[in-house]
């Protein structure tokens, strides 16, 4: 490795006991190359007739000659007072990367899979102004997104824009445009943006299903805010790698590209330079250990159908709704009930006229499972409740006054009044007074109604719900 000193002058730091050379000490004076005629390290002998000697030398410098002007290898010839010596430089010259049309039938090359979709990425950059008791602040971020149509519709995260006053979006032309917000969903962490305009350049979108360990990919985006249209390349690590994000459930495709705040809402590519994920998470720390190259990008396939419904409905118009306000179950609740199960999901109240009512769901029920896949958190139930649409029938099977049985539910579809407010199937924390959107909600004010005043639990802390 090499250092400065305090003149300007590099060193070069050998092993142990090897000798440290300043390069000032160096004369460095280029000269044609002439090493054929002379040589420091031949020996001052009495000529000999050896012409056999002589053809062999010439041969062997002809190939050597030869050899590096087919490599592209320029020599050139520098005298010191430690003798002649060689630098290689290359005369290579750069090919010209080339501007394909992404088909989905040939592979591309990295510089291929970028030049024909960074017209097609953009950098977002939102400011949110907040009122706390009459005063007015405002806060600025930043994340990626890319065009999906040619007339301006742009995919990004849902934690980009979440409660943007103003969205501003820059194209790769360095042209700025005002965006409106058309709508997203909180659980799925994607959003709709628009811009005016009817000749953008939108992505391919390829199929995440499809996606194998070991792939190469490349996230395109706008990471720090301010390192614009940068790429990372990398490998997927894992597909449907399920992931908590801020207590929401997900499954995600794993990859060890760089992935740093910025980047969110930007486009995953394939060699193809098809879309097949939206970046939207990292781990840059795990308990006291710190992280690298562990990156997430949501599977395209899981929401390409709910992205069209927001750009045509502004929400997700058949996400699965069940009607309840759901909390986790745990020991100390079971104790409080003298219930038999210590996990699943517990039903605090039931809406009037919803599915869940109309199921018979009650009070007071746990869930602990929906058809056959178990149920044991809160997270479990929005994971589960991903998998099914408005519409869909699913057996739940719940425990009540010490019984396991099943009903039957058919799910609802998420009011939308409910998206709009962000508070379907949104986890709130202990003491958080929803301000998402959300509301919160004591269960214990449920546990007073239910068993009288005895069973008031004034030292729990637990998590509350917002309806699913």
């Amino acid at each position: 490795m090499y250092y400065e000193d305090e003149n300007n002058l590099y060193h070069y730091s050998y092993r142990k006991g090897d000798k440290v050379e300043n390069v000032r000490d160096v004369d460095c004076t280029e000269v044609p190359n002439t090493a054929a005629t002379a040589d420091p390290w031949e020996e001052k002998k009495p000529k000999k007739n050896r012409l056999g000697l002589k053809i062999a030398a010439l041969a062997l410098a002809c190939a050597l000659i030869g050899g590096a002007a087919g490599a592209g290898i320029t020599q050139h010839a520098i005298t010191s007072a430690h003798g002649s010596t060689q630098i290689e430089v290359s005369d290579r010259q750069v090919a010209e990367v080339r501007q394909v049309k992404v088909d989905g039938k040939q592979q591309l090359t990295m510089p291929e899979v970028y030049a024909a979709n960074v017209n097609s990425v953009v950098s977002i950059n939102v400011s949110t102004t907040t009122n706390v008791f009459g005063r007015t602040t405002e806060s600025a971020a930043s994340g990626s997104g890319f065009f999906i149509t040619k007339d301006g519709y742009i995919l990004t995260n849902y934690h980009v824009i979440e409660g943007a006053s103003t969205v501003k979006v820059t194209a790769y032309d360095g042209t700025t445009y005002d965006a409106a917000v058309i709508g997203g969903d909180e659980d799925y962490d994607i959003a709709v943006i628009k811009v005016e305009g009817t000749n953008f350049q939108p992505v391919v979108i390829g199929k995440s299903g499809s996606v194998q360990i070991g792939e190469t990919v490349a996230a395109v985006g706008n990471p720090l805010g301010e390192l614009t249209f940068s790429m990372s390349q990398g490998i997927v690590s894992c597909v449907n790698r399920a992931i908590n994000v801020d207590g929401k459930p997900f499954n995600m495709i794993q990859v060890d590209c760089s992935i740093n705040p910025g980047n969110s809402g930007g486009p995953l590519f394939n060699s193809y330079g098809e879309v097949i994920g939206i970046v939207s998470a990292k781990y840059s720390s795990y308990s006291n250990t710190t992280v690298e190259g562990i990156g997430f990008a949501i599977p395209i396939d899981d929401v390409l159908a709910m992205v069209k419904d927001i750009m045509t409905n502004g929400y997700v118009t058949n996400k699965a709704y069940i009607g309840i306000t759901p909390q986790t179950m745990n020991a100390q609740i079971a104790q409080q009930f003298r219930y038999d199960v210590t996990q699943g999901v517990f039903v605090c109240s039931v809406e009037e006229g919803s599915a869940a009512e109309k199921a018979g769901l009650r009070m007071g029920d746990v869930i602990t499972k929906i058809d056959d896949k178990a149920i044991t958190s809160y997270e479990d139930l929005v994971a589960v409740k991903k998998g099914y649409s408005a519409g869909d029938t699913a057996t739940f099977t719940i425990y009540r006054e010490g019984k396991t049985q099943t009903v039957e539910l058919t799910f609802d579809a998420a009011p939308q009044t409910q998206e709009t407010a962000q508070d379907n199937s949104q986890q709130q924390q202990g003491g958080n007074n929803g301000s998402n959107g959300g509301y919160y909600y004591n269960p214990w004010d449920f546990f007073n109604s239910f068993f009288g005043n005895g069973y008031y639990g004034s030292s729990y802390s637990g998590e509350s719900r917002d309806a699913a």
